[in-house]
């Protein structure tokens, strides 16, 4: 075969598997938990699942819990193993005075076995029982936020994979800053940002694992403004990839995992 002919096959041939490959990976299975107070999540739910939609090849199921203040128990919560069939939960919920041990229990111990998260904003501040578990979960202790301004979120570790592609800053539209008390053992900033209140760099964006579960958080996500940005809906989508092992290390989506696409014609031969 002339050395022309054999590298077009080859390519060919390695154009075809990945295609294939693509073309055969299994949407990934998201639940979006959301509803409870302070924010509008009716349209929330549908900007992350449309926004990361567009982004990552991922079908979404949703539950949104009809309560609009500080206590709530969203349905599916209630179910044994409610996570089953789900690769990866996003926590977008705000229910600060659910305290009950065994509620709280029945929610993290799916996590904990090793299914996936990510959480968004007032999920830091749900389900305040008498333990340390749910910060555990989240990777952070949070109990309040100041007032409402826009910062400069800053790429503290730009050689994480999700955070390849994150400016250096990036200037938020008007925000909630959220004080952070502690960082769990597990936990790794990604992001910060100065707050003019407490006169300090405060981890916005991060990674942690809990159990077996990889999670990925971060406190921004007050206003729909901000949730549609793309540099947001970007930064959830790598981190919602990276907990599901489908990020690669240039913070790419691994093969058939990125947006849904049309296929490829092969020439034929």
């Amino acid at each position: 075969m002339h050395k022309a002919h054999w590298f077009l096959a080859t390519a060919l041939l390695s154009l075809t598997s990945i295609l294939s490959e693509a073309a055969s990976a299994r949407p990934l299975k998201a639940l979006i938990v959301t509803g409870g107070c302070c924010h509008d999540y009716s349209a929330q739910k549908n900007i992350l699942a449309e926004g990361i939609g567009q982004r990552a090849n991922v079908d979404w199921t949703i539950v949104q819990d009809p309560s609009t203040g500080t206590t709530g128990r969203p349905s599916i919560y209630s179910k044994a193993n409610w996570s089953k069939g789900f690769d990866v939960v996003v926590h977008n919920e705000c229910f600060a005075d659910e305290k009950q041990l065994a509620w709280l229990e029945s929610i993290v111990k799916e996590h904990r076995q090793g299914v996936p998260a990510l959480v968004v904003h007032c999920a830091m501040h749900c389900y305040r029982a008498p333990t340390n578990e749910w910060f555990k979960f989240v990777g952070v202790t949070s109990h309040r936020h100041g007032s409402h301004f826009a910062y400069s979120l800053r790429n503290v570790n730009p050689h994480h994979p999700v955070m390849k592609g994150f400016p250096a800053e990036w200037q938020t539209p008007k925000e909630e800053l959220y004080n952070i008390a502690n960082l769990w053992p597990n936990t790794v900033t990604l992001g910060t940002g100065f707050s003019p209140e407490t006169k300090r760099d405060e981890t916005c964006v991060w990674v942690s694992t809990y159990g077996k579960a990889r999670v990925f958080g971060t406190t921004v996500g007050h206003y729909n403004q901000t949730m549609s940005d793309p540099v947001y809906l970007d930064l959830l989508t790598r981190g919602l990839l990276w907990v599901c092992n489908k990020l690669d290390d240039e913070g790419k989506p691994v093969v058939g995992y990125g947006p849904r696409a049309q296929p490829v014609a092969i020439p034929a031969k």
